[in-house]
């Protein structure tokens, strides 16, 4: 008896038998969906996280200061030379002050306004962009000038959007509003946002701040692929002033995603694999209806052995039929998880108020199915071997 022929047996006796067969499958059916559905939400989040940090900068470190050389201080102009030395592999520096201000807006306070002091490059560096005016610049940083840059947050809600030209308080002093950032389209417009903030020169920013002194910075690298190299100079450089490492931190944004992204991998892998485990319950079924089958088909198995038949024809039809059954059960189980991939998806937008989107990966459709296929075929191995020994005259007396 050929394959197409055992294919075509086993569909007639899947389908003489569709509840039974359907109930058979919702094992395989559940395991496949499950499995889709949770490396889905484990790629929409891994995708989310990265185009969280791309807007941070995956080519940015961050650099805090935790004290002073004995030797010699550490200063911004330190900072801008080392980069000139390093310039194959850095791109710019700019000092990052945050300090804590009264920010007012007429007669308003605005409590949960982050106010930022950076340096000219800073906007590139992070790839931010203007909706109008301009950004701080070398001039501003020189000569203190009182000048600030808002996000879209502060245009909008105490502006009416026309924020450029207009002044707001800060420690008492007056700041004119020469730039406005451009709004993200994943910023939330409101207060404490990301758009909440105001930008100044970090000149202004120091006199303002407790220390008095700039102890942060963000270094910009050409290349991802030179963050190691550019993170070990910048240790090396440190460490010669300090000779302590508990004194400064060196942080890259891109080792912080390919750690967050490893953990994620491994919780996803471990739910994916406990998920899988319904695929094992579904081979279980398989073997159940199968043994099942070959009591019920015993006296058929014997007149096919009666006219010929071999112990090899009897086992391949029945693992051919125990294979048909976990394939089709793999296939629905696809539209399944593929199904509950789109509810998430819509759960999640709705729930979290964020464009995250479940995405199954095909590398696990295809694997998914394909263990289902084998398991198909394990646990329908005995059943098969079963009905393959029976001897034909006990089976044609068999009622």
């Amino acid at each position: 008896m050929g394959f197409i022929q055992s294919f075509r047996l086993a569909v007639k006796s899947i389908m003489a038998s569709k509840m039974r067969s359907l109930l058979t499958m919702l094992g395989i059916i559940i395991g496949v969906g499950a499995v889709i559905l949770i490396v889905g939400l484990g790629n929409g989040m891994e995708i989310y996280m990265k185009q969280s940090f791309a807007s941070m900068g995956t080519n940015i470190l961050n650099v805090n200061v935790f004290g002073r050389g004995s030797s010699r201080s550490i200063d911004v102009e330190d900072m801008y030379a080392f980069v000139e030395e390093n310039k194959n592999y850095f791109e710019a520096v700019s000092p990052t002050i945050t300090a804590n201000t009264k920010i007012k807006i007429g007669n308003e306070s605005l409590s949960r306004t982050s106010l930022m002091g950076i340096g000219e490059d800073y906007m590139n560096m992070k790839k931010l962009k203007l909706e109008s005016g301009r950004y701080i610049q070398y001039v501003d940083v020189l000569k203190r000038n009182k000048v600030c840059v808002v996000g879209p947050h502060i245009s909008n809600t105490y502006f009416m959007g026309d924020a450029l030209g207009k002044t707001i308080k800060i420690n008492g002093d007056t700041y004119k509003i020469v730039g406005v950032l451009a709004k993200d389209k994943d910023e939330e417009n409101e207060e404490g946002s990301s758009g909440d903030t105001v930008h100044i020169a970090y000149t202004n920013a120091a006199k303002m701040s407790f220390m008095g002194t700039i102890t942060s910075y963000s270094f910009s690298v050409f290349s991802e692929e030179d963050i190691p190299t550019s993170k070990k100079l910048l240790n090396d450089m440190f460490f010669d002033i300090f000779k302590n490492e508990n004194l400064y931190s060196i942080i890259s944004m891109s080792e912080i995603l390919d750690t967050m992204s490893t953990m994620l991998n491994v919780m996803v892998t471990i739910l994916a694999s406990i998920a899988a485990i319904s695929l094992v319950v579904g081979g279980i079924g398989i073997m159940n209806i199968m043994l099942v089958s070959v009591s019920e088909r015993t006296r058929e198995i014997g007149i096919r052995k009666a006219l010929g038949a071999k112990q090899r024809h009897i086992m391949q039809q029945f693992v051919i039929e125990a294979a048909t059954t976990s394939a089709i059960g793999g296939v629905v189980g696809i539209m399944f998880g593929y199904f509950l991939s789109f509810i998430a998806t819509k759960i999640v937008v709705i729930a979290l108020k964020t464009d995250m989107a479940v995405t199954p990966s095909v590398s696990a459709v295809i694997g998914a199915f394909t263990i289902s296929v084998a398991i198909g075929i394990l646990f329908g191995y005995l059943p098969a071997k079963k009905a393959a020994k029976l001897n034909p005259i006990d089976a044609l007396h068999r009622e």
